[in-house]
């Protein structure tokens, strides 16, 4: 892969974690969380994909299928995340 498949990658993540961000509301750290969690599931989620041979909505060596599938998952698991609460910090 070039930088400019990099940068796509990069902007299309980026553009998943703030309308992800947008949907679920939050402050700033939870829009850092949101595009890094994106970022993440983008480039794994294009890593497994390309890996076990699916070629589905290719753009250039990019796979957005693979990319905008991790990028869900990770921005739907960070949410998940970022909402639970562990029992010790909320009993008195």
């Amino acid at each position: 892969m070039n930088i400019s498949s990099y940068l796509f990658g990069f902007i299309l993540a980026t553009l998943l974690g703030a309308l992800f961000h947008l949907w679920r509301d939050g402050g700033i750290v939870k829009l850092l969380v949101f595009l890094g969690f994106s970022w993440l599931g983008f480039f794994v989620g294009h890593l497994a994909f390309s890996s076990l041979g699916f070629n589905f909505l290719s753009v250039g060596p990019v796979n957005l299928a693979g990319g905008i599938i991790g990028s869900i998952t990770f921005l739907f698991l960070g949410n998940w995340i970022t909402r639970v609460q562990p029992e010790l910090l909320t009993r008195n």
